[in-house]
């Protein structure tokens, strides 16, 4: 089911479409591939609320779009330090957002477009042209997203991309978990696993050092369930690495609601950020984002899984969030 939800400043119609299957209901905007919302049973069969933070109406967005709320992220999630990167004996310059570097594909990254949305079966596919260019990255992009509900309700999330000239891709999402509820305060006290023995440590931008850190004995050791707490705005190097089919990476529970929210993913790396900075109409720690990835800063670090694509080859990810209770 689709429905307009706004109409953005140029006249361009933002589109609202709703799933539902199997207890649950994700709607998805046209503008930024947004998760707008997603409602699951808790223990008492209850589904009130969206588990994600969101906006009721299109200006939401547009007058906060920093947090990337529910968004599609590219053409590169997370940091490329100084807004640069070498590529085939040649460095491109990036449009820098966040001081000298960039953050989630620059200043209209894939977050700020719309997207052409057609239904398939159980869910939506979203796609989109990333022109040569478009803010510095070179090559021609053509991406598509295809988000589906599956038999036991979990939220498929499935990316591919070609281009037309060596580039770097990297694309996630960015929704921002509170299995209490939107609105229901913060989710520190949500229980976090996180199937990783190292992480990538950050200098004072965020900026990984190179280092693959192993987490025993640290603030970062998430292998067995703990509360997620706050002051965590980093990559965790999954310890299959990149696989060919998605494997269970991640599990997130709220005590209160009985929710559990499973991450499984082909991405080697997994953002964990504890939504510290989130501001007004929210505040700081509303949301929990769990964002698969490959590494921040990659293009720069050889040493880290690449995300080159070349012509002819295909760029495909995919990440699947389940639900239940206990």
């Amino acid at each position: 089911m689709s429905e307009v939800f706004g109409t953005l400043s140029g006249g361009t119609p933002v589109h609202r479409w709703t799933l539902e299957r199997a207890g649950v209901r994700v709607r998805i905007l046209s503008y930024g591939g947004i998760v707008q919302s997603v409602e699951v049973p808790d223990r008492w069969g209850e589904r009130t609320g969206s588990v994600v933070l969101g906006f009721a109406g299109l200006d939401g967005y547009l007058a906060h779009p920093d947090p990337y709320l529910g968004a599609l992220i590219g053409r590169y999630a997370n940091r490329i330090a100084g807004g640069r990167f070498p590529l085939d004996g040649r460095t491109y310059a990036l449009a820098p957002n966040e001081g000298a570097n960039v953050l989630h594909g620059g200043a209209r990254g894939f977050d700020k477009r719309v997207w052409d949305v057609v239904p398939v079966e159980h869910g939506v596919r979203l796609t989109r042209v990333s022109p040569h260019g478009e803010e510095g990255f070179p090559g021609r992009l053509e991406v598509a997203v295809t988000y589906t509900l599956d038999e036991a309700g979990a939220l498929r999330i499935a990316y591919e991309a070609v281009t037309d000239a060596p580039t770097v891709v990297n694309l996630t999402s960015h929704a921002y978990w509170n299995l209490a509820g939107a609105g229901a305060g913060s989710a520190g006290g949500h229980e976090l696993r996180v199937a990783a023995s190292r992480y990538t440590p950050v200098d004072a931008d965020l900026i990984p050092t190179g280092a693959l850190e192993d987490v025993s004995g640290t603030r970062f050791d998430f292998r067995r369930p703990r509360k997620a707490g706050s002051g965590y705005d980093h990559n965790f190097v999954l310890d299959e690495g990149v696989t060919d089919a998605p494997r269970e990476v991640a599990e997130l529970y709220d005590p209160a609601s009985g929710r559990v929210l499973t991450v499984a993913t082909t991405e080697p790396g997994l953002q964990v950020y504890t939504g510290d900075h989130l501001g007004a109409p929210f505040a700081p720690g509303d949301g929990i984002a769990l964002e698969t990835q490959h590494f921040p800063d990659a293009p720069n670090r050889p040493e880290f899984p690449s995300t080159v694509l070349r012509p002819g080859e295909v760029f495909r990810s995919e990440t699947v969030y389940g639900f239940s209770v206990r």
